[in-house]
């Protein structure tokens, strides 16, 4: 038995934050897992520029809005969720997610979630369990499933190296040069190419 997991930004979709730094003009907020692994420390960074600037969940979302999926995820993952099971691992929010997510064919998504005030402001980030990803792969192990892992980013890595098999997808050239025993795809048939090889 199965579990394909399959972080978001990135490789599902266009990165949010990134997008939103497009639309706000604040170039800082362009920074993500693939330039900070500690996510802890880049959501903090992060809420407080949005504090510095008067910004909160409401104009975030209105940008959300007009992000869809990358071009041939859905099909990419209707073909999957077919045969086997899939699950959305990722360290966003629920609040970000739930629009891109409805695009995607309501994949299952296991993420995390905000504190917000009642005028919008974001005042915190709440994380369902250290080490999200890491920790939902081997707790789908202890119950008797096989899990193939792939990501973009720092934070996926631990996911990737704890599953069955594990690859990259349009990540940087510098995990890719620190992690060379990781496939690294560009197009969405060659991922699935590969894992179709190990199901």
């Amino acid at each position: 038995m199965n579990i394909i997991c399959f972080d978001m930004e990135g490789v599902l979709t266009p990165e949010i934050w990134i997008a939103f730094s497009e639309a706000s003009g604040i170039p800082e907020l362009k920074r993500t897992t693939r330039d900070e692994p500690d996510y802890d420390k880049l959501m903090k960074w992060r809420i407080g520029i949005l504090k510095e600037h008067g910004l909160g969940l409401r104009e975030i979302q209105e940008v959300i809005s007009t992000i869809d999926p990358l071009p041939g995820a859905r099909e990419f993952l209707d073909d999957l969720r077919a045969r086997e099971q899939v699950v959305v691992l990722s360290d966003t929010f629920r609040e970000f997610a739930m629009p891109l997510i409805k695009k995607l064919g309501y994949p299952t998504l296991m993420c995390n979630s905000l504190e917000v005030a009642p005028d919008g402001e974001i005042l915190a980030h709440k994380m369902r369990i250290a080490n999200s990803k890491l920790s939902t792969v081997k707790a789908f192990q202890s119950i008797g499933y096989d899990t193939i892992a792939c990501g973009d980013s720092f934070n996926d890595l631990g996911m990737i190296q704890a599953s069955k098999a594990g690859f990259l997808f349009r990540t940087t050239d510098k995990i890719k040069a620190d992690y060379p025993q990781y496939e690294a795809f560009e197009e969405y048939d060659d991922l699935l190419a590969a894992i179709n090889k190990v199901l």
